[in-house]
C-alpha cells in the first residue's frame, strides 16, 4: 500500500507504515490501528459514516478506549455522535504534497557550500542531541524530540548561538514520509528559517516516499500558511476520544 492507492487515503497509508495487513475494511470504510505512532494510540479512518460506525466501535472495543479514531472532521463528527462516549477534541490540518517544495521567492543561497538554502542541512550523529534546548524552552509538548522513538533525523539552520530552526524526519512509511517536531527560535521568526527547513525535509520525504504529510493545530494559521506557500495543502481533520 503505497501512496494514494484506489480509497486508500494517505493518511491510512502513513498510519499502516508499510504494513498493509493491519488495514480493516467494512463496506466502503478503511481503519487501521497505530500504538504509539506519533506519539499517540492511533486509529486512522476513512470511507463512510454509515460504514466506519461499526468498524471504528468494534475496534475500540477490541484495542481498548486509549485509542483515538482520526480522519476527516465531518466524518469523526459523525463517529462522535453515533458512537458512546466517544467526543471530538481539537480540529487539526492533515497537509501534504507529492511534489517537492515551492522556493519562496526572497529566499537567498545557501553559503559555504551546504546542502540547502539557508545552510539547511541533515545534522550528523554528533549534533542529534542539539535540538532540546528549542523544544525545552519553546514546544515542549512536541511528540517529535531528539530522542525518542519514531524520530529517524534532524534538519536544522545554524546560527551564531546555536541551531535556529529545525524539523524532523519521523513516523515516515513507505508512500509517505512524515514532517514533524518544527520549531524556530523566536529570535529567528520572520526570516523563512522554519520555511526553507520545512522544504528541506518535505523534499527529501517526496523523494524518498513519493509524498510528504504533517500535522498542525488548526488555529495555527502562520504556519499553515507557510506549509502553503511549499505546496502543501489541507484538509481539516479531527481526532476522538473515548470520555468518561
Amino acid at each position: 500500500m503505497t501512496g494514494r492507492a484506489g480509497d486508500v487515503a494517505t493518511h491510512l497509508v502513513w498510519a499502516a507504515q508499510g504494513r498493509p495487513d493491519l488495514v480493516r475494511r467494512y463496506g466502503s470504510a478503511l481503519a487501521v490501528a497505530a500504538p504509539g505512532l506519533s506519539g499517540r494510540d492511533r486509529i486512522a479512518v476513512s470511507g463512510d459514516a454509515d460504514d466506519a460506525v461499526p468498524l471504528v466501535r468494534d475496534l475500540l472495543a477490541e484495542l481498548g478506549p486509549g485509542f483515538r479514531p482520526f480522519g476527516d472532521a465531518g466524518l469523526i463528527a459523525a463517529l462522535a455522535r453515533r458512537i458512546p462516549g466517544l467526543a471530538p477534541t481539537e480540529p487539526f490540518y492533515w497537509m501534504e504534497t507529492a511534489a517537492p517544495g515551492r522556493p519562496p521567492r526572497t529566499e537567498t543561497a545557501a553559503p559555504g557550500g551546504a546542502s540547502g538554502a539557508f545552510g539547511v542541512r541533515w545534522l550528523d550523529a554528533a549534533e542529534e542531541r542539539m535540538p532540546e534546548p528549542l523544544f525545552e524552552r519553546w514546544f515542549p509538548r512536541s511528540h517529535a524530540q531528539p530522542g525518542r522513538s519514531g524520530v529517524s533525523r534532524w534538519a536544522g539552520v545554524h546560527g551564531g548561538s546555536g541551531l535556529l530552526a529545525v524539523a524532523a524526519d519521523a513516523w515516515s512509511a513507505a508512500g509517505c514520509g512524515f514532517v514533524a517536531g518544527v520549531v524556530t527560535a523566536p529570535e529567528a521568526r520572520g526570516r523563512g528559517l522554519g520555511t526553507a527547513v520545512c522544504r528541506f525535509v518535505v523534499d527529501a520525504l517526496v523523494r524518498e516516499h513519493g509524498r510528504a504529510a504533517l500535522m498542525v493545530d488548526a488555529g495555527n494559521m502562520p504556519a499553515v500558511a507557510a506549509y502553503e506557500r511549499i505546496g502543501m495543502t489541507e484538509r481539516l481533520f479531527d481526532a476522538a476520544a473515548v470520555v468518561a
